[in-house]
């Protein structure tokens, strides 16, 4: 699918990357699609983030790139340092008429043990904001100053689609995905691997406790715990856990009980960030936590009633893989 999106470029290629490490097969056909572009003429830039050695909390978990293979490409690439917030980003710009984004690292493990999501959208316009987003970002090669993009809609094939980056524009998602979710009518399904945003958090508990919506969604069980951990040594943070808790009694929630983070472990997290509000749908590298606003992190916000029927039959689908989670 990488190779297919690639081979249509024609000037350029941009990549913001979170997490590369791919084995020696899958590895050699992207390899070959990126090299094969660069040698044809196509101006090919990569951004990755660049993990310091000392440990942080694993939600998200640290990625696993190899600074020394990246570099070794034969083209433009450049490290975003990762703290102390991290370039959480999983895109691809092709020119200004497309765009690879969602959930999904550029890992095996991502591609094989992981619930993801990707989203490709044939769009100029929105082609033309991720370009402004990766310019920042290639500029400044830090996290702090970037997303500071327009959020306006663009008419996507008779869609409205709304794009958002963090951290500029960071705080204002939450407040969306939280206002649409306060405002939703029929439905709520939400896919992350943890939810601890304020906003989001709230709005969801809230709405499991009035019980007037259908409320479903699936996290990541083994990070929440990690979550909650974090939580108890944070008195600031007191209110969230017995949210969390109603969340989790009163809405239809289910957990995955992955192997936590280790280096070398195999890793196969429920890592899919989808959020459907009636037929609205929010999708991209955002895990609705309070730290990704303030990540270099990527949402679109889809009107399309046809997507949001897909994306909550998705969210079903994952949910029913796992056991009601006991917090």
């Amino acid at each position: 699918m990488i190779a297919a999106f690639v081979a249509p470029a024609r000037e350029t290629l941009e990549l913001a990357l979170y997490d590369v490490r791919l084995h020696d097969d899958t590895a050699g056909i992207v390899r070959d699609a990126l090299v094969a572009a660069h040698e044809s003429g196509v101006h090919v830039r990569l951004l990755y983030n660049l993990e310091r050695a000392e440990r942080r909390p694993a939600v998200p978990p640290p990625p696993k790139t190899e600074p020394e293979l990246i570099e070794s490409l034969p083209f433009e690439t450049a490290a975003v340092p990762g703290w102390p917030d991290l370039m959480h980003h999983k895109y691809v710009v092709r020119d200004r008429d497309a765009v690879w984004t969602g959930s999904t690292n550029w890992t095996d493990d991502s591609w094989t043990r992981e619930e993801n999501v990707i989203v490709i959208v044939d769009s100029p316009g929105v082609a033309i904001r991720f370009q402004e987003d990766f310019a920042q970002l290639w500029k400044k090669r830090e996290v702090e100053p970037t997303g500071r993009v327009p959020t306006d809609p663009i008419d996507v094939g008779g869609a409205e689609v709304r794009t958002w980056f963090s951290p500029k524009r960071g705080e204002k998602l939450s407040q969306e995905i939280g206002r649409r979710i306060g405002r939703a009518m029929r439905r709520i399904r939400v896919a992350s691997p943890v939810i601890t945003s304020g906003p989001i958090l709230g709005t969801l508990a809230e709405v499991a406790q009035d019980g007037r919506v259908d409320l479903a969604g699936v996290v990541d069980a083994t990070q929440i715990a990690e979550v909650l951990a974090q939580w108890h040594a944070n008195p600031n943070a007191s209110w969230k856990p017995p949210s969390l808790l109603s969340l989790m009694q009163r809405g239809q929630f289910t957990g995955k009980r992955s192997t936590p983070y280790a280096p070398g472990a195999l890793h196969g997290y429920m890592h899919a960030k989808v959020t459907v509000c009636d037929d609205v749908v929010f999708l991209g590298s955002y895990n609705l936590s309070h730290s990704g606003e303030q990540n270099a992190e990527n949402v679109l916000e889809i009107h399309d009633a046809a997507l949001a029927d897909r994306m909550a039959a998705y969210v079903d689908e994952i949910r029913a893989k796992y056991e009601p989670l006991q917090l």
